[in-house]
């Protein structure tokens, strides 16, 4: 069964154009052509990033975020509670009202005090602002070099600057040795992302980001096989040179260097919106669907690496959406609106609300001391502090 499946997934139809099979796709000692069995090393090698990804995190950035003075917000933790700690671990982390009620009896406490038991135990779930900083140090660590290495290894290559050379002679387009490197150095970055998911800081988009890594992996891949080599190089080095001004202004924002964070905000903008909308849709998405066409009919193939960049291209509109969005409240505000994907911090209102109660309190009871005192030392009498009353109604001084 197994090797059936086997043979119908790689049946030539698929993954070429008609009249093109596997063995016209053979290796030679002076031609090589992508092999699917490439991809395996893909795994070992997300692995090996990952473990990098731990070093950096420990030795680089975070010691940079104690000495950029990143500091994390003082949390207050929710005190030990078997009954409540089961109810948010096994049912639900935002209680309704009726379950707050319902709660509040089992443990006979107040209603106020169960739902600020869970304000402060979802806060606790929440990333730490170290955590952040150190995951963009690592995302734009990783997007710089591969940006580079993007531009290093295409800008001798002729379909950097013609699109149409992506289909002169598809598909048996030979695998240089620096195109080879520079996928597998993407998709084994996006195979971490996968692996760290868990793990990572969970934003508002968390859904929109899965879609995202499923999409990219599934065209890295099938780009690869297909040897959309030349495409698939265009694709990675236009989403790396937004990416690289997203992750900096993520570690300022931490940092809270606000005017350094508003410019390169609108740098990522005008950068992101141009890349996404303008030159993507004409240099992979119009080149993929018409150029392509112009050298073979459409296969099985051809539909799927367009129906993937579609969904890009969705994700593009989305975020896009998002980015306008904030520049129209820096255009109005003055300065930048939170990140909009960002999960927001609960705080105790009603504990505050006490604390700013109590201050009120000290503070009438300390000028009416202070008011007391001022006018008994006008009337040249002591403080009654300083005197020692009698049983006879006698006042003795002290």
């Amino acid at each position: 069964m197994a090797r059936s499946l086997n043979e119908w997934l790689w049946q030539h139809e698929f993954w070429l154009p008609p009249g093109i099979t596997w063995e016209d796709m053979q290796e030679t000692e002076d031609i090589r052509y992508p092999q699917p069995r490439d991809l395996l090393l893909s795994v070992p090698f997300a692995l090996i990033l990952v473990v990098i990804r731990c070093a950096f995190e420990r030795a680089i950035a975070l010691p940079l975020s104690s000495k950029l003075g990143v500091r994390d917000k003082q949390r207050p933790k929710a005190q030990p509670n078997p009954m409540l700690e089961t109810f948010y671990s096994t049912r639900c982390k935002n209680p309704e009202e009726g379950e707050l009620i319902s709660l509040a009896k089992q443990c006979d406490l107040p209603v106020q005090k169960v739902d600020m038991w869970f304000r402060r135990r979802r806060n606790t779930d929440r990333p730490s602002l170290s955590k952040k900083f150190c995951e963009a140090c690592w995302r734009f660590t990783f997007y710089i070099i591969s940006f580079f290495t993007g531009l290093a290894v295409l800008y001798d290559k002729p379909w950097l600057w013609d699109h149409r050379e992506c289909w002169t002679g598809y598909p048996q387009q030979p695998l240089q040795t620096s195109v080879f490197w520079y996928y597998l150095l993407e998709l084994s970055f996006y195979c971490s992302l996968v692996f760290t998911l868990p793990f990572d800081v969970k934003r508002k988009d968390f859904k929109e980001q899965i879609v995202h890594h499923a999409a990219t992996i599934f065209l890295i891949s099938f780009s690869y096989c297909a040897n959309y080599i030349r495409i698939g190089t265009l694709v990675m080095v236009i989403h790396d040179a937004s990416d690289c001004f997203l992750e900096p202004t993520k570690i300022f924002n931490y940092m809270k260097w606000k005017k350094t964070c508003d410019t390169l905000f609108m740098i990522f903008s005008a950068v992101f919106l141009v890349s996404r909308l303008v030159i993507f849709p004409y240099t992979v998405l119009y080149n993929t669907y018409y150029y392509s066409m112009e050298i073979f009919q459409p296969f099985f193939g051809y539909y799927f690496v367009n129906a993937l960049l579609i969904i890009l291209q969705l994700l593009h509109v989305f975020w896009s959406c998002l980015i306008i969005h904030m520049v129209y409240k820096f255009i109005l505000q003055g300065t930048m609106e939170k990140d909009m994907r960002s999960d927001t911090e609960e705080s105790d209102k009603d504990e505050e609300r006490e604390k700013i109660m109590e201050k009120e309190k000290n503070r009438i009871t300390y000028f009416s001391n202070v008011a007391s005192n001022s006018y008994i030392q006008r009337n040249g009498s002591e403080p009654l502090n300083n005197r020692t009353h009698l049983t006879n109604g006698h006042v003795k001084e002290r």
